[in-house]
């Protein structure tokens, strides 16, 4: 079987004030989203939503990794990558619901996106009530 390689096409930036880490109230922070001037028709109508996925491509990560202590607690049983939310991944895309502030032309100003400053922004998708899991199974070192 042969591996293709894929192009993927920045769609903005993030801009905060995470330069070193990710603060732990992060979900109660606000990132403004700085979209390209070619994707500005992309957003026509995202006013409308209380909150949306915005898809980005976690640049500083470690794409060596496959396996990981799930939130760098070494108590935790050493897992594939696959099976955490890590950062370290071979394609190192991040995957997170923020609530919409505010849209204002090619800006976005969001809450509880957890990316730091000058993180790209591959895609953003409209969030639906249908993404919830009914009964999810979590392993024991998963926090609820």
């Amino acid at each position: 079987m042969t591996m293709e390689n894929f192009r993927l096409t920045e769609i903005g930036r993030v801009r905060n004030d995470h330069t070193d880490e990710i603060p732990e109230d992060y979900k109660e922070r606000a990132s403004t989203i700085e979209i390209h001037s070619e994707f500005v028709d992309c957003l026509q109508g995202i006013e409308e939503h209380s909150h949306i996925v915005v898809v980005s491509w976690f640049h500083r990560s470690d794409r060596t990794l496959k396996r990981v202590h799930p939130m760098g607690n070494t108590e935790n049983p050493l897992t594939g990558v696959f099976a955490t939310r890590s950062p370290a991944r071979p394609n190192p895309l991040a995957i997170t619901v923020c609530e919409l502030l505010k849209a204002n032309d090619n800006i976005l100003i969001v809450k509880g996106l957890d990316s730091f400053d000058d993180t790209p922004v591959i895609d953003i998708k409209s969030y639906s009530h249908h993404m919830v899991a009914e009964n999810p199974r979590y392993p024991p070192w998963v926090t609820r």
